[in-house]
């Protein structure tokens, strides 16, 4: 699997999230790519704390919600360093 695969990857999460908690965000395609990407990460890492057990990333659905729920953490980190409304 190439970067450009995860760049897509992280983008549908990216766009998932953004689908999910609506708001006036800018930044447009970048901020999104990179909240799918970075979600991925940071999903995966507290999916490790939580359950104990190592997380390795697939292109699944599974994967796919945990991506998605990091993505919804890193907006609303974004959002509130910004001063957005949540």
């Amino acid at each position: 699997m190439g970067i450009i695969s995860w760049i897509v990857f992280g983008l549908i999460a990216g766009v998932i999230a953004k689908l999910l908690m609506p708001g006036r965000d800018p930044g447009g395609c970048i901020v999104t790519t990179l909240l799918g990407i970075i979600g991925a990460f940071v999903g995966g890492f507290l999916y490790q704390i939580f359950t104990g057990k190592t997380y390795i990333a697939q292109f699944n659905i599974p994967s796919l919600i945990v991506a998605v729920i990091g993505a919804i953490i890193l907006l609303l980190i974004y959002r509130l360093l910004t001063g957005r409304r949540i």
